[in-house]
C-alpha cells in the first residue's frame, strides 16, 4: 500500500480525540454590536512567554501553546502566535520586523501545508497588520506599538467571529425544523447552542462522520444541551433528506469561486440537498477566506487522515485516505460569516476587499 504522510491537522486530532479543526476590521467590529443579552465569551488568557526563561522565541512553540486552548481554532492560534512575534521582537527597524513576521508566517504555513485556514489566516494577518500608517512613523517604537495594537485587535475579532456568526444565523432556524449536520464544526455547534439557549425547538440529524467519528462527538455535545439528535450513517443521507429542512456545515476554507473545502462527504450531501430543494448553509469565519480557485477535486493539496476499517486490508488494495472535498458554489445557499450573511457569488468581492 502506498505510504503517504498524514496531514498535521489530522495527526493532532487523532492525538486529542484518540481516533483514526470598506475595511474588514471595521466591518467585523460593527458586527459585534450585541444583538442578544448574552455576554461575549472572555478572551483566552495569554500563555506564558517563552522569553521569560531567556529561551529563544519560537513561533511554532508559541502556536503550539495557543492551540491547546480548547475553544481556539488553529488559525486563531496562528494569529495569536504572530502577534507574539511582534511583542517579543528585538528588531530595531520596520524592515527587520517585517522580515521576522514574514519568516514566522512562512514557518506556520509550513507546519501543515494542507491547511487552507492556517494559510489564509497567516496571509490576512500580514495584510492587515502591516497595512497601516505606522510604517510611516519616524519613531520605531511608536510604529511597533501600532502594529502590536492592530495585531491584538485582529486576534480579538477573529476569536469573537464564532459568536458573531451564531447571532447572524438565528433568524434562519425556526421552531420544529430538522437540521442535518456533517462533521464537527465548532461554529455550527455554537449556532445550535445559541438556538437552544433561545428556547427554539429543533431536531438535528448527525452523520456518523467516518472514520473520525465526528458525528458521534457532535451528537454527544448536542445531547448535553438537551437537543433532540439522531445519528445516521453516512450512506443514509439521501434516505433521510426528505426529513430535513436545512443543512448546516462548517468549512476548512472558503475559496474564490464561493465554494468551500470541507470534510469529505460535504460535496455529495450538498448535491443531494440541491436535488431535493433543501438549503445548504455554511458557517465559516472570514479568516478562512483563501485566495485559491480549485477547478475540481484533484486541485486540492491532499490532506490525509488515518483510516481503520477494523479488519485487515489486503496489501494489494489501495485505501482512499483523502480527508476533504470541494463543494462548488452552485450547491450552496448562503454563507454565514462575521462579515455578514453572504451569497456564494459575493465571496469573490469580499476576498478582494480582504486582500487589498
Amino acid at each position: 500500500m502506498e505510504n503517504r504522510k498524514t496531514s498535521a491537522y489530522y495527526e493532532n486530532r487523532a492525538v486529542q480525540f484518540g481516533v483514526v479543526s470598506t475595511d474588514w476590521l471595521a466591518q467585523a467590529q460593527s458586527a459585534t454590536v450585541p444583538r442578544t443579552p448574552s455576554p461575549p465569551p472572555p478572551s483566552p488568557p495569554l500563555p506564558p512567554s517563552h522569553n521569560d526563561a531567556d529561551e529563544p522565541f519560537s513561533v511554532i512553540q508559541e502556536f503550539d501553546t495557543w492551540r491547546k486552548h480548547p475553544d481556539l481554532a488553529e488559525a486563531v492560534a496562528a494569529i495569536r502566535a504572530l502577534a507574539a512575534v511582534i511583542r517579543s521582537s528585538k528588531a530595531t527597524t520596520m524592515m527587520q520586523l517585517e522580515i521576522q513576521l514574514k519568516s514566522a508566517s512562512d514557518s506556520l504555513k509550513c507546519w501543515d501545508t494542507t491547511s487552507i485556514s492556517l494559510t489564509a489566516a497567516c496571509d490576512l494577518f500580514m495584510r492587515y497588520v502591516t497595512r497601516t500608517s505606522a510604517l510611516e512613523y519616524e519613531d520605531f517604537n511608536s510604529a511597533k506599538s501600532r502594529l502590536l495594537e492592530r495585531a491584538d485587535k485582529f486576534g480579538e475579532i477573529s476569536f469573537k467571529a464564532r459568536e458573531i456568526i451564531a447571532m447572524l444565523s438565528q433568524d434562519f432556524i425556526f421552531d420544529g425544523c430538522t437540521i442535518l449536520v456533517h462533521g464537527f464544526s465548532r461554529v455550527v455547534l455554537q449556532i445550535l447552542k445559541l438556538a437552544a439557549q433561545n428556547n427554539k425547538l429543533f431536531r438535528v440529524l448527525c452523520t456518523e462522520g467516518r472514520p473520525d467519528r465526528t458525528g458521534l462527538r457532535f451528537s454527544n455535545e448536542l445531547a448535553k444541551l438537551d437537543v433532540t439528535v439522531k445519528l445516521v450513517i453516512d450512506s443514509a443521507v439521501a434516505y433521510t433528506m426528505d426529513e430535513v429542512d436545512m443543512v448546516f456545515v462548517g468549512a476548512d476554507g472558503v475559496v474564490e469561486s464561493g465554494g468551500i473545502i470541507n470534510m469529505m462527504g460535504t460535496y455529495q450531501i450538498a448535491m443531494v440537498a440541491k436535488s431535493m430543494n433543501k438549503p445548504v448553509y455554511v458557517a465559516a469565519e472570514s479568516y478562512k477566506f483563501a485566495r485559491f480557485y480549485p477547478l475540481d477535486q484533484k486541485d486540492l493539496a491532499p490532506a490525509l487522515r488515518p483510516v481503520d476499517f477494523g479488519v485487515p486490508v489486503p496489501s494489494k488494495v489501495e485505501v482512499e485516505c483523502s480527508a476533504r472535498d470541494y463543494t462548488p458554489p452552485q450547491y450552496l445557499t448562503l454563507l454565514f460569516t462575521d462579515l455578514g450573511v453572504l451569497t456564494p457569488s459575493v465571496v469573490s468581492d469580499e476576498l478582494i476587499q480582504l486582500y487589498l
